[in-house]
């Protein structure tokens, strides 16, 4: 979500949709919505920017109880050139996903704020679980949408400048222009082309090893902007990165929906789901647009995922509750769903894992 308390700090220019495809249920002409709520309306009584001023003179959310656990990067592991599929969990909704010797970041933020500021806005309460510099090369990178905590212009400006060229970016509809506009390097068309923008349900490849990865933007409901003047201009969504061996799901930002039941049906299951359990405090102001960790664990059934874990939690303080809750609620979750902690669980800042596809 928007950087607490900063929404008007930043406006987009653009005053219409150029991609606007009337054949498209989803397009406007002056952006996007989403397919079972379109362009969300808040319950009445429910006030954002009250809200935000309130948690800031509260001081909410209050400290966790319990410190976020971490641990040191295996680096050795993170440089391995071989093919085995590894994923660690950096924070929040940045994830390193390697597979088939093809290094992948999703929505990379390594600023110590998630916000266009840097000495206001949501405070980095773990540092990144690998560092920058100790990183591979990467060569993709996904971006879910917009929001500052997910797009970071730091980040990006750094992973432009890496050794060995830049990632190629995969984003969703009108995010190109903003890195055509921000981002020293990035080039939207032609020759050399790095920035590569998608609608929902539409697919780019990545050439492996030893086979090619498909990448494919889903519809999920949430929301963009990054200021005040700008919300639903550009498209957001979720990922499916598709190889013959591993099948991996990245949920960006959602609020629950019939869109995870689609995506279900369409892919037909996953390895691995990395899936949002955080953000959900109060329930009045986020459930439209974030899952709390039973909504999660519902999302993980509806993609037909094998195992799950959870992300945007734990890392900066984008809501009310505790950072060190949404782990405690996945475990009840999971308990009264029934399933078993080795189906959805939570990794440890820097912790890497590795993981057989049987797909």
């Amino acid at each position: 979500m928007l950087a607490s308390g900063l929404a008007g700090c930043y406006f987009m220019k653009t005053p219409v949709n150029p991609d606007y495809d009337a054949s498209k249920a989803h397009h406007r002409p002056d952006g996007f919505e989403n397919r079972y709520m379109a362009r969300m309306q808040r319950p009445k009584g429910s006030n954002v920017f009250k809200w935000m001023i309130k948690r800031r003179f509260e001081d909410r959310p209050q400290p966790a109880p319990n410190a976020i656990p971490t641990m040191d990067p295996d680096i050795a592991l993170i440089q391995d050139k071989g093919l085995a599929t590894r994923v660690s969990w950096v924070g929040h909704s940045t994830v390193l996903l390697q597979l088939d010797g093809v290094n992948i970041l999703t929505d990379p933020i390594w600023s110590n704020r998630a916000s266009p500021f840097k000495r206001m806005g949501p405070k980095r309460h773990q540092p990144p679980g690998i560092p920058f510099d100790q990183l591979p090369h990467i060569d993709l990178v996904l971006i879910s949408h917009n929001h500052y905590d997910h797009l970071d212009e730091a980040t990006v400006q750094r992973l432009m400048k890496q050794p060995g060229g830049p990632p190629r970016f995969i984003v969703p509809l009108g995010v190109n222009y903003w890195f055509r506009e921000e981002i020293k390097g990035a080039i939207i068309q032609g020759e050399g082309q790095n920035v590569f923008a998608l609608d929902w349900d539409q697919t780019t490849e990545f050439m492996g090893k030893t086979a090619p990865l498909k990448i494919e933007l889903l519809a999920v409901q949430h929301w963009s902007a990054r200021g005040l003047g700008d919300r639903y201009e550009t498209l957001w969504g979720s990922y499916a990165v598709l190889h013959p061996k591993f099948r991996f799901w990245f949920s960006g930002d959602l609020g629950y929906s019939k869109d995870t039941k689609d995506i279900g049906a369409k892919i037909g299951g996953f390895d691995l789901a990395a899936i949002a359990i955080g953000a959900y405090n109060p329930p009045e102001i986020m459930k439209r647009s974030h899952t709390n960790p039973a909504e999660a664990v519902q999302v993980r059934q509806d993609v037909k995922a094998k195992q799950a874990f959870g992300i945007h939690w734990g890392t900066f303080a984008m809501a009310d509750e505790p950072l060190d809750q949404p782990p405690q609620f996945l475990a009840k979750a999971r308990a009264d769903a029934g399933i078993s902690e080795d189906q959805f669980f939570v990794f440890k800042h820097g912790q890497t894992m590795v993981f057989e596809g049987k797909n």
